[in-house]
């Protein structure tokens, strides 16, 4: 009998409805924890199916400069990691959305992997994406991470050849992130119209949910996924508010506002049925 996941949970209730899933990135600490935990709130309020958090890292391998400025600007707070689990901790019982923890291997490599698994499963992560920890590798740590009771999410990129691809699925759980485009991370005016080819392609090799993230910024670029996807991840687009506080803090009230205003259009467009 398979374990129960919170994050598939959460697709099966959208597919139910004919609907995609919605999930928002925040970095960790940006601009400090308790921003972070604020907007967590909020964004699930807002109709966020599930959320993407950022560890902050000195140099991630696939995060455009948007990301990468967040979390430049949360390490100059010094940030660490265990205030992060900390964090999540006190927020995690106040909400429904299941949270997902976007990591480097590095960090969790310093810590320890049994250690640092262990410590997001107790502060309450539902998943881990580790974009540096090649997918058909990681076979003991998507065992170790699935005896927490957590998902492991991998990256297929249009890049990716099929057999590669099918050898990346042995170890996903939870669902599987689509990358839209080829490079890193950043929102684009229009999607790869080798993306629909990538979607078709998976829906013959795994039963998980895809989740399409890298580039998506707008509501009619979330609908032209309808059909082919089971949910839109979106990252840049929604870090690029926070840019603001570096240098006007005091509207916070403000940022968080057109935030969080911009992300439920963004729910809005992916609970349209289909």
């Amino acid at each position: 009998m398979s374990r129960p996941s919170r994050i598939a949970d959460v697709f099966a209730a959208r597919q139910q409805q004919k609907q995609m899933a919605f999930m928002p990135f925040l970095t960790a600490g940006d601009p400090n924890l308790s921003v972070t935990t604020r907007l967590i709130q909020e964004l699930s309020a807002a109709g966020a199916d599930l959320i993407e958090l950022g560890f902050p890292y000195s140099d991630p391998i696939a995060d455009g400069p948007v990301i990468q400025s967040s979390y430049t600007r949360a390490l100059a707070g010094k940030l660490h990691i265990p205030a992060i689990f900390a964090a999540i901790a006190m927020v995690s019982p106040k909400i429904k959305t299941p949270l997902v923890a976007m990591v480097s291997y590095a960090i969790i490599f310093r810590i320890g992997n049994e250690s640092f698994v262990k410590q997001a499963a107790e502060s309450g992560f539902a998943g881990l994406i580790v974009p540096d920890l090649p997918g058909d590798e990681a076979d003991e740590f998507h065992e170790l991470v699935n005896q927490h009771g957590l998902d492991l999410i991998q990256l297929i990129a249009p890049t990716t050849p099929a057999d590669r691809s099918a050898r990346i699925l042995k170890n996903a759980s939870g669902f599987v992130y689509c990358i839209a485009v080829s490079g890193t991370t950043g929102a684009r005016e229009a999607l790869a119209p080798q993306l629909a080819d990538m979607l078709k392609t998976l829906r013959t090799q795994t039963t998980l949910p895809l989740a399409v993230g890298f580039g998506l910024s707008r509501p009619e670029q979330v609908e032209q996924l309808r059909g082919l996807a089971d949910g839109a991840i979106v990252g840049s687009a929604i870090v690029r508010h926070l840019e603001e506080l570096s240098t006007n803090p005091g509207n916070l009230d403000e940022v968080v506002r057109r935030l969080v205003q911009y992300a439920g259009s963004i729910a809005a467009a992916a609970h349209t049925p289909r």
